[in-house]
């Protein structure tokens, strides 16, 4: 999925585009997780990037808690979009 589309895609509400916005920035964490799961494919033993890549989980996780706990709807179609797991609930 590429940035410009997606970016369309979630800025079909307001005329200007958000990038601030809490799907913007799950969008650019989720390519970023999908990158660098790629790249440690390759790269086993690259331990920054490891770390790297929890950093990136932990804040995506925490934004869409935010948004679960905000707006349910927005949530569901944001996590079908770009085809993540649900969080899981305690």
């Amino acid at each position: 999925m590429k940035k410009n589309s997606f970016i369309s895609v979630i800025s079909h509400e307001e005329n200007e585009e958000n990038r601030g916005s809490v799907e913007f920035q799950v969008f650019r964490f989720t390519s970023k997780i999908r990158r660098l799961t790629s790249h440690l494919e390759l790269h086993k033993k690259d331990y920054s990037s490891q770390r790297g890549l929890r950093k990136i989980l932990g804040k995506r996780q925490r934004l869409l808690a935010y948004l679960l706990k905000k707006n349910r709807v927005r949530y569901k179609e944001l996590i079908s979009q770009l085809n993540i797991r649900e969080l899981k609930t305690r």
